[in-house]
């Protein structure tokens, strides 16, 4: 019987495979853009701080870390290991000079910071070495004997 009646295959649009998780990132998006750049709102200026942005990197024999600190004084910067987990600590002050100068927006931000990043592995914690250069802290933490890939020849007969 139903080779009778007269039927055509319809494309369907281009739906999103999951138009509900396409619909809500939408709906969120409409939110979050409302207002537009919202400096203007209470509490959005003095709500900002400081955030430090860490590069983590591995070699064979080292875990590398490179944290972007500008304006920041290599005294005012603390590293701690414990365990498996180091933590990097400091501020970075806010520099104010009033000689007749209106300021009319202010983007840079200041505060204290701390950011902890979980060691994928062992490191000897005598032999970190640390340096301070043009705002970057670069960090180099030796893996641990055990925690070196080991490879040995196996001969097969």
């Amino acid at each position: 019987m139903r080779s009778l009646i007269p039927w055509r295959w319809k494309e369907v649009p281009n739906v999103p495979d999951n138009a509900l998780t396409e619909f809500r990132k939408e709906v969120d998006d409409l939110f979050n853009n409302f207002f537009g750049n919202a400096d203007w709102l209470p509490g959005t200026y003095f709500n900002r701080g400081f955030t430090p942005v860490f590069d983590v990197s591995e070699t064979d024999e080292d875990i590398l870390i490179k944290a972007e600190l500008p304006g920041i004084d290599p005294k005012d910067i603390e590293v701690n290991l414990t365990g498996n987990t180091i933590t990097v600590k400091g501020e970075k002050k806010e520099e104010r000079e009033e000689k007749g100068e209106n300021m009319h927006r202010v983007e840079r931000s200041f505060g204290s910071f701390s950011r902890s990043l979980t060691l994928p592995c062992d490191v000897k914690q005598d032999n970190i070495e640390a340096n301070f250069k043009h705002g970057v802290l670069n960090l180099k933490l030796p893996k641990s004997e055990s925690s070196r890939k080991r490879s040995i020849k196996i001969d097969v007969k």
